[in-house]
């Protein structure tokens, strides 16, 4: 018999919460990986749940509204706001906790947290990962996961707005 999913907002958790659930020391081996995730698609189902794949639990850091304008991807982004990102990322079965971040990039969140394992996509290299060396001087490692080739928030944008 199947258990019951969890509920979305039930992994939504603010760090405090996240680094007394899933912090050191701990059993299994953690992963993180952290995004804007603004309009979810194949690529990010894709993404996370290789990202899971590589360990015991998946938490997933999500940058804030204010910190994802600061990434320069335009002023009409995100377009989704942080809570609905949160909760739809919540709401996969590959992810297990959910934190929104507000500075530039996650290194406070990831110095706090230190995962066993940490994720980001083909768009970096090992040494551009922020937050890489400190998860490297604790012991754990950094993997780079391939894009799945056509699928970006951006290319979604961009079809939406030439679909007439």
């Amino acid at each position: 018999m199947s258990r019951p999913p969890r509920a979305p907002r039930s992994k939504l958790l603010g760090v405090d919460r996240l680094v007394e659930r899933f912090g050191r020391p701990r059993a299994g081996e953690v992963v993180f990986t952290n995004g804007v995730f603004d309009i979810m698609h194949r690529g990010h189902a894709v993404y996370l749940s290789k990202a899971r794949s590589l360990g015991d639990a998946l938490v997933v850091g999500v940058n804030s509204d204010a910190s994802a304008r600061r990434l320069g991807k335009g002023s009409d982004r995100p377009i989704n706001g942080e809570e609905d990102r949160a909760l739809l990322l919540g709401a996969l079965e590959c992810v297990d906790a959910v934190c929104v971040f507000d500075e530039d990039t996650p290194a406070e969140l990831i110095a706090r947290l230190l995962p066993d394992v940490l994720v980001k996509g083909g768009d970096y290299t090992v040494d551009e990962v922020a937050g890489g060396e400190t998860v490297r001087d604790a012991g754990g490692r950094v993997e780079i996961i391939d894009f799945v080739d056509g699928y970006s928030t951006t290319d979604v944008i961009r079809r939406i707005r030439t679909t007439d």
